[in-house]
């Protein structure tokens, strides 16, 4: 039986992932700072799916936090098949309004955590010939969204650089790219996300079935529902200082995932 590592496993998209997994027969790694949510969790996956679901409490804005897992997966005697970097946050405010503090924690949890984590997976994956890593982006790297957007396209770019030179290795690697998802990620940054029109919002459960058919497919770049789908293909046609005048006026309000 597979084993599935997830960070942010706690909530939202991570919990989702959880969820499927444990469905679908996998043990589980879930990795989240709050070690009593976490050990909630793995006790009821456990009690609904009979799977393991072992707990480890992170904090992925620390050097320590990353070595935690870092070591994690790199254990040899109890090899993870899948990883899912799903860990991230948003910062209310625009540039200049953020402070530097908090904006360097973002990368760190964003770009360096995932850099580490995905090389630490990779290197025993590619090891054992099989394996696959899912890095939780956003539509926000295709339009100009300050360090947010772009944290999230270095995740974009990296895990499709990667995918390509791990080619014919057995191990597969996709950036997942969501919109809007009925998760705590709004709330938690503080971001009033009630102007979002109905239409462009997703459910957790969906965005996950469609990372993972994706997954299966051998995509290295996902983007759930055709809506957003069309909405990113439009943006391309878009001026970039149009778009960037659009992110700006109202992609700080509320964020996508």
């Amino acid at each position: 039986m597979t084993t599935a590592l997830i960070t942010g496993a706690t909530s939202g998209l991570g919990a989702a992932f959880a969820r499927r997994l444990a469905r679908d027969g996998h043990h589980l790694v879930l990795v989240a700072r709050n070690k009593e949510r976490l050990s909630q969790e793995a006790t009821d996956l456990h009690d609904l799916h009979g799977v393991e679901a072992s707990v480890l409490a992170a904090d992925l804005s620390t050097d320590e936090g990353i070595s935690s897992v870092e070591d994690r997966l790199r254990d040899r005697d109890h090899p993870v098949d899948l990883l899912i970097n799903n860990a991230g946050f948003g910062n209310k405010g625009t540039f200049l309004n953020v402070p530097v503090e908090d904006e360097l924690t973002m990368l760190k949890v964003h770009c360096e955590a995932v850099l580490r984590l995905t090389s630490a997976g990779v290197e025993r994956m590619r090891e054992r010939g099989r394996g696959g890593v899912v890095n939780v982006a956003s539509v926000a790297a295709f339009v100009p969204r300050g360090t947010y957007g772009a944290s999230k396209a270095w995740v974009v770019q990296f895990s499709q650089g990667a995918a390509k030179e791990l080619a014919g290795s057995g191990v597969r690697l996709m950036a997942l790219c969501p919109g809007f998802v009925r998760t705590e990620f709004h709330e938690r940054a503080g971001m009033d996300a009630g102007s979002v029109p109905g239409w462009m919002w997703l459910e957790a459960d969906a965005v996950v079935d469609s990372a993972m058919k994706d997954l299966a497919r051998g995509r290295s770049l996902s983007i759930p529902d055709a809506r957003y789908k069309a909405l990113m293909g439009a943006a391309r046609l878009l001026p970039r200082e149009l778009l960037s005048k659009a992110s700006s006026t109202t992609g700080r309000r509320f964020g996508p995932r």
